[in-house]
């Protein structure tokens, strides 16, 4: 069998991503073969294409690309019973593989898609959704507090900023005023970052900032300290040097255990108290586009590759 899959054979650019034709195993022991409805692209693959992240994420060529997918289960392997063919499921692959026709994955490696999430957010919600979790419980808001979530239109900003409100923070959010309107919707105050920003953040929290997550890196973490927040209330996701200098946190996706914690994200999505927004989608064989799109790190949310079929209701 030969299905179709992202590859790339050298470090580089988007233009490095080709869409080729691979051998489409079968499920061993343990494993199960999904058909891939739709994957999210995610920043770190851009680090990872482009050999930044060689020393942490060797790529053996070729190699594939991505982590997060959501589709049907199509085939089982013997031992699998927490699952069977045509469960919709959410998944999450270790080897960078998602961005496929179809994928073969341990078991465990998938969990239930809730009726009520669509395909386009439960394929946005592994990555993304499992650092929110992570970075929130890091800084462990409270009803009551103040949070500033840095770089909250991202794909971590973004659920991150309304998980802390869920707690009952007061949460603002820096992002750039073309998404003040839509944070605003979600129920966070938002504040433009660049020059002034501390100042603007000072004037949407005028009694102080308890916790303070980073998304976005660029100075950030001093940002917070100037704030006056304490450094173990402080998590970055991206700025380690900044963390290692003034001592915060770097909590993110590998300190939780992926499968409760993206389950925990779908259920509260199932539940419409968390919204995953999706500005852009591509099919499979547009992949070099998204990624071009990616880059410009400009977006509300998630940029979805739809890959396959979505089943009937």
């Amino acid at each position: 069998m030969m299905s179709k899959a992202v590859r790339f054979e050298r470090y580089g650019g988007p233009e490095q991503l080709q869409v080729v034709e691979v051998d489409d195993r079968r499920p061993g022991p343990g494993e199960v073969r999904v058909a891939v409805v739709a994957a999210a692209i995610n920043p770190g693959e851009l680090s990872i294409l482009a050999g930044d992240m060689h020393a942490m994420f060797p790529a053996d060529f070729p190699s594939g690309q991505g982590s997060d997918l959501a589709g049907v289960v199509a085939e089982t392997g013997d031992g699998v019973d927490s699952v069977s063919v045509g469960d919709p499921v959410i998944g999450f692959s270790d080897w960078r593989s998602s961005q496929a026709e179809f994928v073969v994955l341990p078991a465990d490696h998938v969990i239930p898609k809730p009726a009520g999430v669509g395909w386009l957010e439960a394929a946005s919600l592994y990555v993304a959704g499992t650092t929110a979790v992570s970075a929130v419980r890091a800084v462990a808001p409270e009803r009551g507090e103040t949070v500033v979530v840095a770089g909250a239109a991202g794909g971590v900003g973004v659920l991150a900023a309304q998980l802390a409100r869920n707690a009952g923070a007061t949460v603002v959010g820096t992002a750039s005023e073309e998404n003040h309107a839509a944070l605003t919707d979600l129920g966070i105050l938002p504040v433009a970052y660049g020059d002034g920003v501390l100042d603007r953040i000072r004037a949407a929290a005028p009694g102080g900032v308890d916790a303070f997550i980073d998304a976005h890196g660029s100075g950030n973490v001093a940002l917070a300290l100037e704030l006056g927040v304490s450094p173990d209330r402080i998590d970055t996701i991206i700025d380690f040097a900044a963390a290692g200098e003034h001592g915060v946190k770097t909590q993110g996706m590998a300190a939780v255990d992926a499968r409760q914690a993206l389950t925990e994200i779908a259920d509260a999505v199932d539940r419409g108290e968390v919204v995953v927004p999706v500005y852009a989608t591509y099919p499979l064989a547009r992949v070099r586009e998204a990624y071009e799109r990616l880059a410009d790190r400009h977006g509300f949310g998630k940029i979805v590759l739809e890959v396959g079929e979505a089943p009937a209701p």
